[in-house]
């Protein structure tokens, strides 16, 4: 069997306050993907199957309509959430592919040049458990790398991939000295993992479930007002906890194809609402600045003991 972790930190967090002695950290992410799905058009084999219906083009065949439903993320949805988070003053995350960046540098430097926070989501829209060797691994890291810093001038210091990570991701991570990785589902606080050459590497985690993704699975949500009340939910839960002593993180992901849709952008607006409304007793920040805190407050030293 493989080596897993089922235990973490056994039901004895570290004890700390956020920033402003706040218990509960907000990570409103956003994913910049149009541009770097699987499309035919681009040589791949088969196109993108996740969308708002199930296509009917046959793998091989260019897929337009597919094209176009990820094109409306930018083209459209990028300059609602981009305002949204304006007019509610609250920083986000944008996780980057490289080939959606090479294609649309300008949008990627809107975003940057509204404060915030560039992190690095893979050269394609795919998992890097896909790898076969971390040679080609880590070029197109480092391809994702320098098309964010042309694009925008500033430095991605976190990783996130779709899926599952490859058996190297981590340590070619550590190697460019990343601040972060997010490819963690398992728990409500970031931890360290210690394992990669290089030095710890600290695990924010992500989470899939107050995610808007939910809006494309049918397990998932239907109404924008049910994406706001999960995560109404999710709040009241985890600052209850906070207030019992035990310090939280709360994750929060849209893709600007999903929310960007009218229909669904009453749930990312309403969302930042919610979080405005609260922003007193909650810290709401970008993931570079999360790790940094956690990393002051519980350094690796005081995670091990």
């Amino acid at each position: 069997m493989t080596s897993r972790d089922l235990t973490g930190y056994g039901g004895k967090w570290p004890e700390f306050s956020w920033p402003g002695g706040a218990r509960l950290a907000v990570s409103v992410v956003v994913n910049f993907e149009e541009g770097a799905e699987l499309q035919v058009g681009d040589g791949d084999s088969r196109s993108e199957t996740i969308g708002e219906v199930v296509s009917v083009v046959p793998a091989g065949v260019r897929d337009i309509g597919q094209e176009q439903i990820f094109g409306y993320g930018t083209r459209a949805g990028l300059w609602r959430v981009l305002d949204a988070l304006d007019a509610h003053s609250l920083p986000a995350t944008f996780f980057f592919c490289g080939q959606a960046v090479k294609r649309s540098p300008g949008l990627a430097r809107a975003v940057t040049d509204r404060g915030h926070e560039p992190a690095v989501h893979g050269w394609r829209w795919r998992p890097h458990a896909d790898y076969s060797n971390p040679v080609d691994e880590a070029a197109d890291l480092d391809r994702t790398i320098e098309a964010i810093q042309q694009a925008t001038g500033v430095a991605p210091l976190g990783f996130f991939c779709r899926g599952s990570e490859s058996p190297w991701t981590r340590e070619l991570l550590a190697e460019r000295r990343f601040l972060y990785t997010s490819n963690g589902f398992d728990d409500d606080l970031p931890y360290y993992d210690l394992s990669p050459r290089g030095g710890p590497l600290l695990v924010v985690p992500y989470a899939l479930d107050a995610n808007d993704m939910k809006f494309f699975h049918p397990n998932g949500f239907v109404r924008s007002s049910e994406m706001v009340d999960y995560v109404r939910d999710a709040i009241d839960v985890l600052e209850e906890e906070g207030r019992r002593g035990m310090p939280r993180l709360l994750n929060l992901g849209f893709h600007l194809r999903i929310v960007g849709r009218p229909g669904r952008f009453a749930a990312f607006r309403n969302i930042l609402g919610m979080l405005a409304d609260r922003r007193e007793r909650l810290w709401i920040a970008p993931r570079q600045a999360i790790a940094r805190a956690f990393m002051e407050a519980v350094p690796p030293t005081a995670a091990l003991r």
